[in-house]
């Protein structure tokens, strides 16, 4: 997938992807490579949120895919918008490189003890 953190903390990640290796047949950004990177970023400020010797697992995801991307690298940011003891969910906004949306997504992931 290619994809690269940027920033990472409980309440925000930045990560980004390229497009290339990532396209469905008709070379436009696969949707489900939208959602891989969606996961990663909100699992990632999940873990981070849920705290040493515990767990991120997902339970629920969605996303709305606005817009094709076909080149360059797409960036996420997810943001939490709750956080608590058992979940943490997280809202992500995937852009192309001229920073129009080509995504938004959200992940709840229940926190566990490992």
């Amino acid at each position: 997938m290619g994809i690269e953190i940027v920033e990472a903390s409980a309440e925000r990640v930045v990560g980004r992807m390229p497009v290339e290796g990532n396209t469905q047949p008709y070379g436009l950004l696969h949707g489900g490579a939208s959602v891989v990177l969606a996961e990663t970023l909100g699992s990632i400020g999940s873990a981070i949120h849920a705290g040493e010797g515990r767990i991120a697992v997902g339970i629920e995801i969605n996303a709305t895919h606005h817009r094709a991307a076909t080149s360059g690298h797409v960036t996420g940011v997810a943001t939490r918008i709750h956080g608590g003891r058992s979940l943490a969910t997280f809202e992500i906004e995937i852009a192309d490189e001229e920073g129009r949306r080509v995504c938004t997504s959200r992940l709840t992931c229940m926190l566990r003890d490992a």
